[in-house]
């Protein structure tokens, strides 16, 4: 993945100077062997557990626990596509696609790009996928004009927010399969290859081993866990903060439209590192352990600039998501 561009000169420059001479953008090989091989070990276990425990509604308990393993799986596919991992491209690619498209079973091409435009221009109405007007609404004026169930699911959106994120596993893969679909990926081929071979083997193992209706029973809850647990990881870091104009400098474009999460070592684990979302969008090859460590220079540095640095609790950030999506909808619940 591409670092976003920086201007030459900004009060981001003193900042970085800073972080650099702290050692804090040196990899961190032995946390990432550590780390890579603890979530391997996971998946294999899961899938493992299933075939050992064979057809029986006990394999739900499995169907759960990779639901969490394949969010982990994503989140390092993440740290891969950042190069926090390998400085250079060929292996974090060769690596991403292993998780993201063979483990996961979604495209690393097309959520890598998807990604990348997101830290260029984060909540940004135009320019950030990741706030367009699809399901979820981020935009009042977006919500404007909506008719039908579309107008239902934003009037309500804040309280069906949840329950839509057991669908986002499933949408990862369709708007991956939507992307290879269309020219111009690099590597498409090898993507659609490397998707097939998961879905193949996915599909097969669940209709050899279990019953269909235990099939049918394992796949939903499987993906409805990894959904909800993904979504979760991802909501609390930008969502009902300011949406910039695009005129910002680097350093307040970031920092204002993030959010941290405040936690200890379960936190992070569970996060991902994305807790420290401010620290991440300003250095995101930063290794994740060296995160937490960057976060108080980052902090004193915002305080002595004047730029606003919010840190919150898990549970009041996703209050603020949740009340943000409230007021979005609230035009249509007027009408």
């Amino acid at each position: 993945m591409q670092r976003p561009s920086r201007p030459a000169a900004s009060d981001f420059a003193a900042l970085n100077r800073t972080i650099a001479e702290a050692g804090l953008l040196e990899r961190r090989p032995a946390y990432y062997a550590v780390r890579i091989g603890v979530v391997a070990a996971m998946l294999v276990g899961g899938w493992a557990a299933f075939f050992l425990i064979g057809s029986s509604w006990w394999t739900l308990a499995v169907a759960a626990f990779l639901g969490v393993v394949f969010s982990q799986v994503a989140l390092i596919a993440h740290d891969l596509a950042h190069r926090q991992v390998f400085r250079t491209k060929a292996p974090s690619e060769r690596a991403g696609r292993i998780a993201a498209n063979v483990a996961v079973g979604m495209s690393y091409g097309w959520w890598m790009d998807k990604h990348t435009r997101h830290h260029n221009n984060p909540n940004h109405d135009d320019l950030d996928p990741d706030v367009q007007p699809e399901v979820l609404i981020w935009a009042t004026s977006s919500a404007l004009g909506r008719r039908g169930l579309a107008a239902f699911i934003t009037r309500h959106q804040a309280g069906l927010f949840f329950p839509l994120l057991t669908l986002l596993s499933i949408d990862l893969r369709v708007s991956s399969i939507k992307a290879l679909a269309r020219p111009g990926m690099k590597k498409r081929g090898l993507e659609a290859g490397l998707m097939a071979l998961h879905l193949v083997a996915y599909v097969a193992a669940l209709l050899v081993v279990l019953s269909p209706l235990q099939a049918l029973a394992f796949f939903l809850l499987h993906h409805a866990v990894f959904g909800v647990y993904l979504g979760m990881t991802f909501a609390p870091n930008h969502k009902g903060m300011p949406h910039p104009d695009g005129d910002e400098d680097y350093l307040r474009k970031q920092v204002l439209t993030s959010r941290n999460v405040n936690g200890g070592f379960l936190t992070d684990a569970a996060l991902g590192g994305l807790n420290y979302q401010i620290e991440h969008h300003l250095f995101p090859a930063m290794p994740t352990p060296n995160l937490r460590k960057a976060q108080p220079i980052v902090r004193a540095y915002c305080e002595r600039m004047g730029v606003t640095y919010e840190s919150t609790s898990l549970v009041e950030s996703y209050r603020q998501a949740l009340s943000y999506l409230h007021e979005v909808g609230a035009p249509l619940r007027a009408v």
